[in-house]
């Protein structure tokens, strides 16, 4: 019975919530786990303490799963980083993590999100064209790849109005 229970909770959707500057060691954590070249748990606190940035984050009985983060400038967005925890990834959770966070920003009077992904992130690509995202520019050799080259950073963009 206790392990059914458990499998329950497990399979419970995350708990959403703004996140802030006391989140920044978790995030630090998360993101270098999910990038080449993590953010510092300073970067984060500065980044939190920012009255121009809004985040969210996504947990499961007090553990981070996913975060997402943007810098709010003249009525534009530019989402800045979006996680999620490897064993979590293909649960929905950025998903979720996209939909609150946009109407959060639209709700903040944002009409135009902007945001930079890796071409080769397939799964974030997925992510950005369901959720309305759409490419307006590229930008050659802007993200380091295992190789020792640079893949291409394509600019979306998306308007809340």
């Amino acid at each position: 019975m206790i392990g059914f229970v458990a499998r329950l909770i497990g399979r419970a959707p995350p708990a959403l919530s703004e996140a802030g500057a006391g989140d920044a060691a978790s995030f630090a954590v998360l993101h270098a786990a999910s990038f080449r070249r993590g953010w510092s748990e300073d970067e984060f606190e500065r980044q939190l303490a920012d009255r121009s940035v809004v985040a969210h984050r996504a947990t499961r009985n007090g553990t981070l799963l996913g975060f997402i983060l943007s810098r709010l400038v003249a009525g534009e967005a530019e989402i800045l980083s979006v996680a999620v925890a490897k064993p979590r990834r293909g649960q929905g959770i950025a998903r979720r993590l996209l939909e609150l966070h946009l109407r959060r920003l639209a709700g903040l009077g944002i009409t135009t999100v902007f945001l930079e992904v890796d071409e080769g992130n397939s799964a974030a690509r997925r992510l950005y064209a369901r959720a309305g995202f759409h490419q307006v520019g590229r930008r050659e050799g802007y993200y380091p790849n295992p190789t020792g080259g640079a893949g291409a950073a394509l600019v979306l963009r998306r308007n809340l109005t």
